[in-house]
């Protein structure tokens, strides 16, 4: 990886990048000129994630495109995934709140890994800017991004037959934005940050209309808070799902997932 050039450390960390001598050296390896290399690391100073500066996040092991004002993936969203892989019951994978589309891209690479099944990636935001990210990420590896509200755009014959749903759906209240951290705040799409009055506003609608979708078997996952946790398994549960909480201690992240009944709905 090429040195960074005198200065740009301390430039970073006067910025408040704790990891300075790794961005520098990050910056240094995307830059084509040192008149690049100035424009990114000037970029930083004015407090744009790494990410979208330098054009992708590592994620799971993938290198993910990210576009300038996409919602960055996070790290402690990894453990979706491996939920994820851990409860999945058949092929067909669908991604709400998309994003990037990494998630759905890991589960997909992994769940044929593990299971030897021919996965199919359907994923969807109601972002424009997230929409034209997510295809350059995920339609290479075979999958399938649309635009629109949730379930909304995706095809009507998913319907029963979905093993894996995620919705990493954004959960911070509406009131929590403004103490969020710049980067996210200043720099990310609001509608991929903002969860309403308690953060669980898209999240509900959601679970709700899961069991519709699922396959028998099937399971429904979402990021969210631990305090909202027992909350959001409620609203699984009312929907029909059998809730469960799940925590990893080393990331702090909160996974809750509603699993269908294994028998068939019933009615035509």
């Amino acid at each position: 990886m090429p040195a960074p050039a005198p200065g740009v450390v301390g430039r970073l960390r006067a910025a408040g990048c704790v990891f300075a001598e790794d961005e520098a050296a990050l910056l240094a390896g995307a830059a084509g000129s040192p008149g690049e290399l100035e424009a990114m690391v000037a970029a930083r100073e004015r407090g744009l994630p790494l990410e979208q500066v330098i054009g992708w996040a590592e994620f799971r092991g993938l290198r993910i495109l990210v576009d300038p004002g996409v919602f960055v993936p996070r790290r402690r969203s990894e453990f979706l995934v491996q939920t994820a892989i851990s409860l999945a019951t058949g092929p067909v994978i669908v991604d709400l709140c998309c994003g990037t589309g990494a998630l759905g891209l890991a589960v997909l690479g992994e769940l044929g890994d593990a299971g030897g099944w021919p996965a199919e990636l359907h994923a969807a935001d109601l972002d424009p800017a997230a929409v034209a990210c997510a295809r350059r990420n995920v339609e290479p590896a075979g999958g399938h991004v649309y635009q629109g509200d949730l379930f909304a755009p995706l095809p009507a014959r998913l319907r029963g037959l979905v093993g894996v749903l995620i919705c990493n759906a954004p959960y911070v209240p509406t009131g929590e934005i403004p103490f969020m951290p710049p980067e996210a705040r200043d720099h990310e799409a609001r509608v991929a940050l903002d969860g309403g009055d308690d953060g669980l506003a898209v999240l509900r609608r959601v679970c709700a209309q899961a069991p519709g979708w699922l396959a028998p078997g099937g399971v429904v996952l979402v990021e969210t808070s631990e305090r909202q946790a027992a909350t959001m398994a409620a609203a699984m549960t009312a929907a029909g799902l059998r809730a469960c909480v799940h925590g990893d201690e080393e990331t702090g992240a909160t996974v809750v997932t509603g699993n269908a009944s294994t028998a068939p709905p019933h009615g035509p």
